[in-house]
Parts: C-alpha cells; sequence; structure tokens
C-alpha cells in the first residue's frame, strides 16, 4: 500500500510591522501619501487607528503638508446663541458642505477682539461679568485646542486689533483718565519675545478723544493700522512709528462692522443703502462693488468678512418663514478692479445657506485661517514618521 501524500504546509502570510502607518509601504511614503488629504476629512482619518490620529495632532504632519506645499485656507466663524453662549464652527470654502463644530473659548466675552496670526486665533480682551478683561486666549487651528496667551496690561472691551509684520496690535477699550495713562492705550505683541509692551510713542494730547471711545472699527492696510470711533479715527504707521489723525475720506461712509482688505483694498457693507463698498487710498473714495445685484441678498444683516485666497467671503443672517429660525448664508465674491475710473467688479463664485440656527442669534465674526508651518527647526521634516511613533510609544 502506497504512502498517502503528505499534506503540503500552508504558506504563512507576511509578518505586518505594527508600525507600519500603511502595510507594506514605508511609513515616510505613507506621511506624505496621508498629507495630501485635505484637512477636513482629518477627523475621519484620525478612526483608522491610534497610530493615525496621532500623527494627525503632530507637528511633524503639518510641518510635512508646508513642506509638500499643500496649506489650505479655512474659515473659521462665531455664533452667539440667543445673546449669551457663543458657538464656533469653520468650513473650507472649496467644499462649503461640510460643516464642522468646534470647542468655544472656555471664558466667553462681549466685545472681544479677534485676529490671525498663522495658524493661531487670538481672541483678545472682552468684557467677562461687565468687566473689562486684559486675558488673551489662544486657539490652535491645528490641533483645535485652547491655551490663555500672555494677558495684556490692561482690561479692553471693543477695542481695536490687527497684525502687521508678524505682530499683533491692539489700541483703546480701556479708560483713560489722562494724558499721563495713554502708555496703556496701545499696545504690541511679538510672539518672538512672548509679551506685551507699549507702542512708541504715545498718542498726541489731540487724539484724548479717541482714546476716550470705544473701538467700533479698524483695519489694517500695508504697513498701517486704522482704528476708528463713532466719527473719529487715528492712524499708526508701524513703519514711521507715528500717530496722526486720518485725513483721507476712509470715515466717511466707513460704516460696517467688519471689513476685509483685498489686493488693496478695504472692503466693508453699508447697511444703510445695502451695498457692499470698497475704499482705495490710492482713488481715496469709497466706491461700490459692482455686478452683485443678481447674486446676493438685497440687505445682508449682520454681514461680517474675510479674504480667503484672494476672494472676498461674506456672511450673514437671513430670517425665514419659521419664526424660531434665523439662517447663516456665505458667499464667495471675486472681486477686480475696473480700467476705467477706477470701478470696483466683483462675481459671485457661490452662495448657499450653511447653518440654521435659533432664532435671535447672531454672527460674531468671521475669520480665514491658513494652516502654515510651525516655527521649528527645518530639520525636523527629515525625521521619519517611524521615529515619531517610536517615540510616542503608539
Amino acid at each position: 500500500m502506497e504512502d498517502s501524500p503528505q499534506p503540503q504546509p500552508q504558506p504563512q502570510p507576511p509578518s505586518r510591522d505594527s508600525n507600519l502607518l500603511i502595510p507594506d509601504l514605508p511609513n515616510d511614503i505613507s506621511l506624505h501619501c496621508i498629507a495630501r488629504v485635505p484637512h477636513i476629512h482629518h477627523s475621519n482619518l484620525s478612526l483608522v487607528s491610534k497610530s493615525w490620529n496621532s500623527l494627525l495632532r503632530s507637528h511633524l504632519f503639518f510641518n510635512t503638508r508646508f513642506n509638500l506645499n499643500y496649506t489650505q485656507t479655512l474659515l473659521f466663524f462665531i455664533i452667539r446663541i440667543h445673546n449669551s453662549s457663543l458657538k464656533w464652527y469653520f468650513f473650507d470654502p472649496k467644499n462649503p458642505k461640510l460643516l464642522f463644530s468646534v470647542p468655544p473659548n472656555p471664558v466667553q466675552s462681549i466685545g472681544s477682539a479677534f485676529v490671525v496670526l498663522g495658524h493661531d486665533i487670538y481672541v483678545i480682551g472682552g468684557s467677562v461679568h461687565d468687566i473689562p478683561s486684559p486675558n488673551v486666549w489662544v486657539f490652535d487651528s491645528r490641533f483645535k485646542k485652547w491655551e490663555l496667551g500672555p494677558a495684556m496690561s490692561v482690561g479692553r472691551k471693543f477695542a481695536a486689533a490687527g497684525v502687521v509684520n508678524g505682530k499683533i496690535y491692539v489700541t483703546g477699550g480701556c479708560l483713560i483718565d489722562s494724558l499721563s495713562e495713554s502708555t496703556q492705550w496701545a499696545e504690541v505683541f511679538d510672539p518672538a519675545v512672548g509679551k506685551w509692551e507699549a507702542v512708541v510713542p504715545n498718542p498726541s494730547p489731540s487724539q484724548v478723544n479717541v482714546m476716550e471711545k470705544d473701538i467700533h472699527r479698524c483695519a489694517v492696510i500695508g504697513d498701517k493700522l486704522y482704528a476708528m470711533t463713532h466719527r473719529l479715527a487715528v492712524v499708526y504707521d508701524t513703519k514711521e512709528l507715528s500717530w496722526s489723525d486720518v485725513k483721507s475720506k476712509i470715515n466717511l461712509g466707513w460704516r460696517g462692522r467688519d471689513t476685509a482688505v483685498v489686493d488693496g483694498t478695504l472692503f466693508s457693507y453699508d447697511y444703510l443703502i445695502g451695498e457692499i463698498r470698497g475704499f482705495d487710498e490710492n482713488v481715496g473714495c469709497w466706491r461700490k462693488l459692482k455686478g452683485l445685484d443678481s447674486g446676493l441678498d438685497k440687505f445682508l444683516c449682520g454681514a461680517t468678512m474675510a479674504n480667503v485666497g484672494g476672494n472676498l467671503c461674506v456672511l450673514w443672517q437671513r430670517s425665514t418663514w419659521n419664526e424660531n429660525e434665523t439662517e447663516i448664508w456665505c458667499a464667495e465674491i471675486s472681486t477686480r478692479k475696473g480700467s476705467c475710473g477706477g470701478e470696483l467688479w466683483g462675481s459671485v463664485v457661490w452662495s448657499k445657506r450653511i447653518l440654521v440656527v435659533p432664532d435671535r442669534s447672531s454672527v460674531v465674526r468671521c475669520l480665514a485661517v491658513g494652516l502654515l508651518k510651525k516655527h521649528v527647526n527645518s530639520c525636523l521634516l527629515g525625521l521619519r514618521v517611524w521615529y515619531f511613533t517610536q517615540e510616542s510609544g503608539i
């Protein structure tokens, strides 16, 4: 009787390296693949595994995106619900159908100033229980985390703030009883130094009337910070280190509570005549942004705006047939300057409802944030992900 054939051993599947992000791919290649996925999908990617979740929250990941020149601009906006709590949201203007919520600042206030510096949003001062606060909260848009930043020398509410050449300037919003206290009226924050310092020189005695008021409008055009009360306005030239009264017609017709600068033109919504207008220092007057009559609502209630990749994004609120709801709308507008007479023309790229909120809610502010490189040594870009995972213990 012949011996029956012996069963052949089955080939074993190759062992998997538990440290690999993607099976059979080196981690540096996997990193480059994942880094190319748009930011709006990162919340889904973080569910793949613990190693992916840690990677998406690492400085190495965002530095790699920057090195690949794969940066995105996201539009954050803030809604005040029933005049009380604040809700924060963001979306990618290239895909406005996907809306995400983020945690609001830990201490909510009224009359805060907002600026964007790099990937961080700064919430400056504001009234907390009717007391102006000197505190500054910083939101890291990459990791969606808040931290308390360096405090100002004085509490402020309804101050003007802007970013010029990588530094934050804040003016007004505080009580000045005498000229000797005017050093507190304006401060500057340099992230490289990490503290607030008085702006030099002090405003002149003729500008004390401005210092007694809350700042209702502000804008940065070039190297200059403009700050305006109801009727008075001053400008600080950060290059010349000098204050001056505004001599142009910028304060005449500047009625919108929020502004955006696109291609050197200051845009604002004039709520009295119901149109978006632009001011160019070279022309010296406000002009209507033409071409939008059929693309937008006639009245943009509570309009706020931002420069998103060279286009103008406008958010506003709209009443509906349901008296218990308010709709939040957004439009992206491309702008250009006409060849004759300095006319301004706009074209609506898209316009849509992005959110429904309870009635009597209002838009506080919108802010465009680019996810940029963190200031770390460039040699970190050469590290492989496997080294990161080993160090993190994942």
